[in-house]
């Protein structure tokens, strides 16, 4: 199992900004929808909120991909999908009919949570500039 570890690091930090990145950059052409959507969760600032989110979701994404700064990266798209988790799927807090769906989403972004935590915790592998810098 241990012959597998490299990739497996690798594969993780990929499948991880496979899902961040697209996102981010969405976030970039419809910089006014999200903006807006933060707003209507009562965020304040919601265009520095959409910038903030477009920074974090492609520049940790970016990050992850080259294993540069990994474990700080990891740990950045961590504490960003867990704050989002509580004011975008409060699933507590909506209507029956939207708990269902909204829970399913928290839920699963506390299982990315996860992974990211174990990338933080482990780093990223041999297959990364982390490596090649001996950090």
């Amino acid at each position: 199992m241990n012959a597998l570890q490299n990739p497996f690091a690798l594969l993780a930090r990929l499948l991880l900004a496979a899902l961040f990145l697209p996102a981010g950059i969405s976030k970039i052409g419809g910089f006014a929808g999200t903006a807006g959507y933060i707003g209507s969760v009562g965020l304040p600032m919601p265009e520095l909120g959409a910038a903030i989110a477009i920074l974090v979701e492609v520049g940790a994404s970016a990050l992850l991909i080259i294993g540069l700064f990994t474990r700080p990266a990891a740990l950045v798209l961590a504490v960003f999908t867990l704050v989002a988790s509580f004011f975008f799927h409060a699933f507590w807090s909506v209507p029956a009919e939207q708990a269902f769906m909204q829970s399913l989403m928290f839920w699963k972004n506390i299982g990315v949570v996860g992974g990211l935590l174990a990338i933080a915790a482990f780093g990223a592998g041999a297959f990364s500039l982390d490596a090649k810098r001996g950090s």
